[in-house]
Order: C-alpha cells, then sequence, then structure tokens
C-alpha cells in the first residue's frame, strides 16, 4: 500500500481504484477536522464567527498562492469558477469590444457562458484547440482591437495537453488592449505554475482545489492583474463593500473595495474554507509541494501510459498520442477510445473508476495510490476491451 494512503482511511483509498483524480481526489481525513472546526466555530460563535471565517479564507488564500507561484498575488475566492468567470466578464466593456477569442476545448463553464452570450450578440470565436502546440499564436493571431478578451486553458480538460507559450499571447494580448483568462484548474496541483515566471502578471487566472488540491467543492480562485483596481464588475456582491474606497470625483457611483475583495461575492458557506486551509496545512505537513505533485503525477502517468502499450490494443479500438512527452501532458492519461462512454461504464462495474469526455477515456491517478492498483486498472481496460 502506499503509505500516503493511511491519511485517506475514511475514502477508502487502499480498497479502491479510484482513477478519478483529475476529476475529484479524495480528501485526507483531516479534512473533517476542517468541517467540524466550522460548526463549532458556529455554535459558539453564531453571527460573529465571521471573523474566524474571514481568516480561513485568508489561509485559502495562502494555499493557492503556493500553487499558483506568486506570494504576493491577488486573489478572489468564490464557490465555483462559473460565478468568477460571471463577474470578470461583468467588468469587460463590452460595448466597445463585443469580441471573445477562445477555443474548441475549453470546460463547460465557459463554452456554455460564452455560448448564451453569443446569442446575445456577442462575437465569440473559437479556436481549434489542437494541435495544442500552436494554439496560443493562433489565439493571439485572433486577437484584435475589437477583442475584450481571450479566454484559454494552460491545460486542456479533455486531452491533458499543456498549451505552451501562454506568456507570449500575454505580451500580445497586452498590446492590443485586450484581457487574457488562463483557465488554471487542470494545472493547480499538477503542473507547477508560476504566474510571473510565465509571463502572467499581466492576465487573470482562474483555478479551483475540486480536482488535484483535495480541497473539495467550494474553492474556487481569480487571480487578479495588477489594472483589475482600474475595473469595475457590474455583477458585484455585497461583500465587495468591504473596505470599499469611494470615488471623490463621482461619489453618487457603487464603489469597491481594493484586492480581490473588488470582485466578491455575498454571503456564503464559510464550511469549505475551514476544510480547505485544513487540508492545505496537510499538504505542508506532508510535504507535497507542486514540485513534488508533479514528480509523482508524472511517474502515475508514465506507468500508466506503459501498461496501456503493453495492452497492444488495435488502433482502432483504444489508442493514445505517443507524439508528446509525458512532460507535455498534465495530471491524467487520455486514451481515444471507439466507445469511451462504454468503456468507462464496464470498467465501473469491475470497480476501477475513470470517467469520459468526448471520444477519450480519462485515467487520472493521485499520490495515494499505489503502482498495484495502476497495473489492476490498466489490465481491466484489457479486459472491457478484448471481452
Amino acid at each position: 500500500m502506499n503509505d500516503l494512503a493511511r491519511h485517506y482511511s475514511r475514502f477508502r483509498v487502499a480498497e479502491r481504484l479510484l482513477l478519478t483524480g483529475h476529476s475529484h481526489q479524495a480528501w485526507p481525513d483531516v479534512a473533517r477536522e476542517g468541517q467540524l472546526e466550522a460548526f463549532d466555530d458556529a455554535a459558539r460563535d453564531v453571527d460573529a464567527k465571521w471573523a474566524a471565517a474571514f481568516a480561513k479564507a485568508e489561509e485559502v488564500r495562502e494555499g493557492f498562492r503556493v500553487f499558483l507561484g506568486e506570494p504576493g498575488a491577488e486573489l478572489a475566492l468564490g464557490a465555483n469558477t462559473h460565478e468568477l468567470l460571471v463577474r470578470l466578464l461583468s467588468a469587460l466593456d463590452l460595448r466597445s469590444r463585443p469580441r471573445l477569442v477562445t477555443t474548441d476545448g475549453e470546460f463547460h463553464t465557459v463554452r456554455r457562458q460564452l455560448a448564451r452570450l453569443a446569442e446575445e450578440g456577442v462575437e465569440v470565436v473559437r479556436v481549434p484547440a489542437e494541435p495544442a502546440g500552436t494554439l496560443a499564436e493562433r489565439l493571439a493571431a485572433e486577437a484584435d482591437d475589437r477583442t475584450a478578451a481571450v479566454l484559454v486553458s494552460r491545460v486542456l480538460f479533455a486531452t491533458a495537453r499543456l498549451v505552451p507559450g501562454l506568456g507570449d499571447l500575454a505580451a500580445a494580448c497586452a498590446r492590443r488592449g485586450t484581457e487574457l483568462v488562463v483557465d488554471a484548474y487542470h494545472a493547480l496541483g499538477a503542473v507547477p505554475m508560476s504566474v510571473p515566471g510565465e509571463g502572467l502578471a499581466g492576465a487573470w487566472v482562474l483555478g479551483g482545489g475540486y480536482k488535484y488540491l483535495q480541497l473539495g467543492e467550494g474553492n474556487c480562485v481569480l487571480r487578479l492583474p495588477g489594472h483589475a483596481r482600474e475595473l469595475r464588475p457590474v455583477v458585484t456582491g455585497w461583500f465587495a463593500e468591504f473596505g470599499a474606497l469611494a470615488d471623490a470625483g463621482r461619489p453618487e457611483r457603487v464603489a469597491y473595495a481594493a484586492g480581490g475583495d473588488r470582485f466578491a461575492g455575498a454571503t456564503y458557506d464559510p464550511t469549505s474554507h475551514y476544510r480547505a486551509a485544513r487540508v492545505f496545512r496537510f499538504f505542508a505537513e506532508q510535504h507535497l509541494t507542486p514540485l513534488r505533485l508533479r514528480d509523482v503525477s508524472l511517474r502515475q502517468t508514465e506507468r500508466l501510459a506503459r501498461r496501456f502499450d503493453e495492452l497492444d490494443l488495435p488502433e482502432d479500438v483504444a489508442t493514445r498520442d505517443r507524439d508528446t512527452p509525458r512532460s507535455g501532458y498534465g495530471g491524467f492519461l487520455a486514451v481515444r477510445c471507439r466507445d469511451a462512454a462504454g468503456v468507462c461504464a464496464a470498467l465501473a462495474e469491475r470497480g476501477v473508476h475513470t470517467d469520459s469526455r468526448g471520444d477519450y477515456l480519462r485515467f487520472g491517478p493521485a499520490p495515494y495510490l499505489s503502482d498495484t492498483q495502476l497495473d489492476e486498472a490498466m489490465a481491466a481496460l484489457g479486459d472491457v476491451v478484448s471481452a
């Protein structure tokens, strides 16, 4: 058994083949401590609990800063990336720049919302996500003076391909006065990031902890660039008034706070932040740093890829990209299958938990899984497709 697995006894990770780590990882047992602490604080302090809750929120911000590689990052927190995205979009001047550029490989948060905006007259340009190696360059070519924002993933959610060249894309957007929004959800905890080191200081970065960071629901983040102080989101909650600075020149205007609170919402359930703060502390205690997690992830996905190749399956049944090294991928192995959904269901009947997106069957390992568990999961794939 992987020694780390003992810390996840309530999720029984040593007894189950949980290969959905790219979607929902198990929570360490200490996460329960955070949830109980939230209850105890509320029971003791009642409505005065918010001082403690805001302190937990700041712990969560500190945890995210580690994985963004930016100690001083200004961060807004939200229950999900959609609410953060909507607040950001509401701050853009879509009247004078009624054009958004994105890809056809974005997660449904972006895909659905932009599709609905397109129905209302916003011009939405979708650039093919493949080949990923040239995606940033092709997005830059589409950004013009009418483009309010370019939205792209750091890691493509269906295939796990890293998108290179985002720093160059950020520079191109800055020259046009276009906002760059990077969805880093599939990077945080799987691929080390350095927002300033990657040339993304002027970009907005979305992410969350439901996946690789094991934080559970309700823990998402929007990293703000320095010029965010100039924007006034139309969708704004009353928590954005805390510390708000009135505009002396136009006192009739709605005032906003500085920093991440500028994009704050309203009353929320702080239990998720208690849980997340305790899990971030657990990561520090176990030395689960971004670099270590990347090392573990690469070793595990490389093992899954080798075991898949050893199955020697017909290309028209199941195959994978062998042209790109594993270092060009995020935290899961994507296998293109003739019937990805059917294979996923058949694996579930055998106790192997995976998932599928379109033609892709996704195997997402986690740091608490053993090599034996990975081998068993891939052997089960061989049995299913050969049956």
